[in-house]
C-alpha cells in the first residue's frame, strides 16, 4: 500500500464518482480504477461498492476513509513539524548553567527572549560547575552551556565570550576591612590586603580560571595566600565569606547575595582580573535550535553592552 493510493481512494470517497475523482486527481479513469481494486485485494475487503451511476461506500470503507484521512493528516503534521524542527523553530535545547553565570542578568534575559520569540522548541536546563558542564557537552547530555572560565578548551567546543565583567572583593559585614574601606572614595580594597586574609575560593578543578587569575595576580605581585576553604560554587563560597571563614572575590553581578551579611567591595592592584561569560557550544552541533539560541544570547550581551 502506497500514499498514492490513500489519495485515489479518498478522492473517490469524497467524489462518489471515479470520473469526477479522476479529473480531480489529473488521472485517466481506468488506472485509477485499477489501483483502487489493487488497494481491496491487498485489503481483502471491498471497499467500494461499483453502482451504474457513481460509486457508493461499505461499511468497510466508511471504516477505511476515517483511517485513511487520519494517515494523510498526520502525514502533513509530520512534514511541517520536520521542517520546523530544520529551520530551529522547533525541537529541544538543553542547556547547562553554572550558578555564577546564571546570577548575570543576561542569562535569564536571554532565556525570557528565546522563549517569547520561540514558544515550540522546548528549554531545559542542567546545573552544573565548569568542569563538569564542559564534560556533558562533549557527552552530548547538553546542547549548550553558559559558564564563566572554561576549566580548558578541548578542539570539539567553540567558546563565545558573551561578556567581561569586575571581580569584587567580598568580605564579612563585620570585618575591618569593609570599614577601612567605607572610608575610601569610591570603598575598595587593595590586593595586598585581600591576599593578608584567609581565602575562601572555588574548587580549582571544578572553576579554575578566575580564581587560577586571582592567584597568579597575587604570585605576580609577590604577595603570599592562605587558601582556608575549597567549595563547589560560588553561592557556597559567598555563604562562607557570610559565616566568617574567610574573605573572597566573586564576579560584579553576585553583589547582593546575602547583602546584610557580606560587603562587596571594589578591588584595586588586581591588575585585568576579570569574570567572563562565556556560551560553549559543540563546533558539530546539528540542531538548528542552538544556533538559535546562541543567536538570541549574543543579542542579549551585545544590548547590555
Amino acid at each position: 500500500m502506497e500514499l498514492r493510493h490513500l489519495r485515489y481512494f479518498i478522492a473517490v470517497a469524497e467524489e462518489r464518482s471515479f470520473t469526477r475523482a479522476a479529473e480531480r486527481l489529473h488521472i485517466q479513469q481506468p488506472p485509477l480504477s485499477q489501483q483502487l481494486q489493487a488497494l481491496e485485494r491487498e485489503l481483502g475487503v471491498l471497499l467500494l461498492e461499483r453502482l451504474p451511476r457513481g460509486v457508493q461506500l461499505t461499511a468497510a470503507g466508511v471504516a477505511f476513509l476515517e483511517d485513511a484521512r487520519a494517515a494523510i493528516a498526520g502525514l502533513e503534521m509530520a512534514k511541517g513539524r520536520v521542517k520546523r524542527v530544520a529551520s530551529g523553530v522547533q525541537g529541544s535545547v538543553v542547556l547547562g548553567l553554572s550558578s555564577s553565570a546564571a546570577t548575570h542578568r543576561i542569562v535569564p534575559d536571554a532565556v525570557a527572549l528565546f522563549r517569547a520569540r520561540h514558544r515550540d522548541v522546548h528549554l531545559s536546563f542542567v546545573d552544573g560547575d565548569a568542569a563538569t558542564l564542559t564534560e556533558a557537552l562533549l557527552a552530548r547530555q547538553v546542547h549548550a552551556a553558559l559558564l564563566r572560565s572554561p576549566v580548558d578548551q578541548p578542539a570539539a567546543l567553540h567558546f563565545d565570550q558573551l561578556f567581561r565583567e569586575p571581580m569584587l572583593a567580598v568580605v564579612p559585614a563585620a570585618h575591618p576591612l569593609a570599614a577601612v574601606a567605607a572610608k575610601r572614595s569610591p570603598a575598595h580594597a587593595t590586593l595586598r590586603e585581600l591576599a593578608s586574609e584567609p581565602l575562601v575560593l572555588v574548587r580549582r578543578p571544578g572553576a579554575p580560571g578566575m580564581y587560577a587569575d586571582l592567584l597568579a595576580a597575587c604570585d605576580k605581585a609577590g604577595l603570599k595566600t592562605q587558601v582556608v576553604a575549597e567549595v563547589r560554587n560560588m553561592l557556597t563560597n559567598i555563604l562562607l565569606v557570610a559565616a566568617g571563614v574567610g574573605v573572597s572575590v566573586v564576579p560584579a553581578s553576585m553583589a547582593g547575595i546575602q547583602a546584610d551579611r557580606v560587603r562587596y567591595l571594589l578591588l584595586r592592584g588586581a591588575g585585568k582580573l576579570a569574570a567572563p561569560l562565556t556560551l560553549l557550544t559543540r563546533r558539530d552541533e546539528t540542531n538548528p535550535a542552538v544556533a538559535r539560541f546562541a543567536a538570541v544570547a549574543r543579542e542579549v550581551a551585545t544590548a547590555a553592552g
